[in-house]
């Protein structure tokens, strides 16, 4: 297992290490709710440092990017940053991602830990153009530093206002004494809040940094569980859960993020899937009684059929009501729509909402 540049400072909190994707992690601290109630109510740092940061850059960077992705990374512009994800040849996803514009000829392409030598490889066998690659994921840290006091707690940080960083923006510069260091605005929790892209030998300064300036805010570390139920409450998808190699952008309703203004890996089978409807789609449902949905269980009809399958489920710590998402039949797919889901021996009666689950 690796470790990230701050493992020593998790253990010394007293963190619960797990392993995930290949790291040793926090998965908890105090408690996920009570972790959880931080980032929605004042302000929590993850050490995302498992993240994989990849460097495409040259004169055919973007043509490698546009062939990979499913999103238009042509409309990008400097300081801006776009969500996408990678088709396969076969109809599923590769990973989603988040590309950076750095500079003209220069993205960053963000991509999950569990994916890193996947993608590396995926990646490189798409480029026949000779853009240049370089994996910096082993030479940098990520936290992320997520709450609505977030930017009211770090602006004594930093020179940039960091209330002008919009969503799915980011500014480079000096940040906890640290130059050079990337400040985005690209956040999984819904709660508000930035990112900080930083050299490993540079994080614990900025980490120590960060809690300090937070004291008065009421910052604490956070773990991955709380993570979890955070990005689930905004119905945000999970790789591996809710995506993954077998599932279309278009049946996971990532279609906002498939353009087919342009060519890119299996474009045509997933216009074509677009234009005739998928079988299925993946819903967010709510239980209508007391139940924990997980991850596996079965989505039963009102015979007890099997027709599908919970994805992400947990009970939400803001809403104190059983949540998930799952994959059901297009028929089954408008909000209102009544499913169940098999807990044990119990088929507990769910009903199709929108998202998010979490309104601020």
């Amino acid at each position: 297992m690796k470790n990230t540049a701050l493992t020593e400072t998790h253990v010394a909190l007293g963190a619960k290490m797990v392993p995930f994707a290949g790291y040793n992690m926090p998965v908890q601290y105090e408690g996920v709710n009570i972790e959880h109630e931080t980032v929605r109510n004042a302000v929590g740092v993850f050490d995302v440092s498992h993240m994989g940061e990849f460097l495409i850059e040259g004169e055919n960077a973007l043509a490698l990017i546009q062939k990979v992705s499913s999103n238009d990374a042509a409309k990008l512009t400097i300081g801006k940053a776009q969500y996408s994800c990678m088709p396969n040849d076969n109809g599923g996803i590769v990973d989603d991602l988040i590309i950076y514009k750095i500079k003209d000829e220069q993205y960053l392409l963000v991509v999950n830990a569990s994916n890193i030598e996947k993608d590396w490889n995926w990646i490189q066998s798409k480029n026949d153009v000779g853009a240049e690659m370089r994996n910096l994921s082993d030479e940098y840290s990520l936290l992320a530093i997520q709450g609505p006091k977030a930017i009211e707690a770090m602006q004594s940080l930093t020179s940039h206002d960091l209330s002008a960083i919009k969503f799915y923006s980011f500014e480079v510069g000096e940040f906890a004494g640290i130059d050079n260091v990337i400040i985005s605005a690209t956040g999984y929790t819904g709660s508000g809040g930035f990112e900080i892209y930083v050299k490993n030998e540079d994080v614990q300064q900025v980490w120590d940094k960060v809690f300090e300036a937070g004291a008065d805010f009421g910052i604490k570390p956070i773990g991955l569980a709380a993570r979890d139920t955070l990005r689930l409450e905004m119905g945000y998808c999970l790789y591996g859960n809710d995506i993954d190699d077998t599932t279309s952008p278009i049946e996971a309703g990532l279609g906002w993020i498939t353009k087919f203004t342009k060519d890119f890996t299996n474009s045509e089978a997933l216009k074509a899937q677009k234009e005739n409807g998928p079988s299925r789609k993946l819903v967010a449902f709510e239980l209508d009684e007391r139940g924990i949905p997980r991850q596996g269980y079965d989505i039963v009809d009102a015979e007890g059929n099997k027709i599908g399958n919970v994805t992400s489920g947990t009970m939400s710590p803001s809403l104190s009501k059983g949540i998930g998402l799952g994959y059901v039949p297009t028929e089954l797919t408008s909000v209102g729509s009544k499913i169940h889901i098999q807990i044990r021996k119990n088929a507990v009666p769910a009903t199709v909402v929108k998202l998010p689950f979490y309104k601020a």
